[in-house]
């Protein structure tokens, strides 16, 4: 876990949420801001394993979207330190139009040319009727420079989505929009960041280690085995 932060610095955990019936289904079927489901079953119990593994971080703020899948991720954090919830609206999912409940082999195959646009350019070409990754980068960024800010000295816990830890991630590493497929995200995978002197540096990215430990294994050490996934890198 991360050393107790510098009066100067914030330590950030930020999730995935945990999965829902449509993240399981095969193929998965997109959901953005427009489906707000609950966790199912397996996204219950990554949920609980997540809140074991930061059981031991300080934290000392844990906040979610507005959607229930976040909402619900976050929760079991926030009772394990004695916190409340707090709920951030711009991390909401991105708005994904008309696209929303559907495959990608189902847009593919009715909307080819919206579909092609996208997968070349999701940065400028929006999902259809709904939004581009610029406009999520340009509403979620400077949301949780805001919460860095307010949290100097501290370590909290942010939950959010896919396509929004996706989009920011790619400002961190410099890398074009069109490329944040690349950056793969888990559900419930821990990614942590820094905040120190107005530079947001990125440490860890999908730390799913906490996830895949055996319900058998001591609670001990299922904290320490993300702990281990989590620690620093410079």
């Amino acid at each position: 876990m991360p050393p107790c932060p510098a009066p100067d610095t914030c330590f950030v955990y930020l999730l995935r949420h945990g999965a829902t019936d449509n993240n399981e289904a095969s193929p998965p079927r997109l959901q953005g801001r427009g489906l707000d489901h609950s966790l199912s079953e397996q996204g219950r119990r990554q949920a609980r394993r997540t809140a074991e593994a930061l059981a031991d971080a300080g934290l000392a703020a844990v906040y979610a979207s507005p959607l229930r899948r976040a909402r619900e991720t976050a929760q079991p954090i926030a009772e394990a330190c004695g916190l409340a919830v707090g709920i951030v609206d711009e991390i909401i999912e991105v708005d994904i139009g008309s696209w929303e409940g559907r495959t990608w082999e189902e847009i593919e195959r009715d909307d080819a040319e919206g579909y092609q646009q996208f997968m070349t350019d999701a940065g400028t070409h929006p999902y259809r009727d709904g939004e581009n990754l610029s406009q999520v980068v340009d509403r979620t960024a400077p949301a949780l420079k805001r919460l860095m800010r307010e949290n100097l000295g501290r370590v909290i816990t942010v939950v959010a989505h896919n396509v929004v830890n996706r989009a920011y991630f790619t400002q961190l590493l410099d890398m074009p929009l069109a490329k944040y497929r690349s950056i793969p995200q888990d559900n419930c995978g821990i990614n942590l960041l820094r905040y120190r002197g107005e530079k947001i540096k990125l440490i860890t990215i999908n730390a799913i280690g906490h996830l895949n430990i055996s319900i058998s294994s001591s609670p001990d050490s299922r904290r320490l085995g993300a702990a281990a996934s989590c620690r620093e890198r410079d």
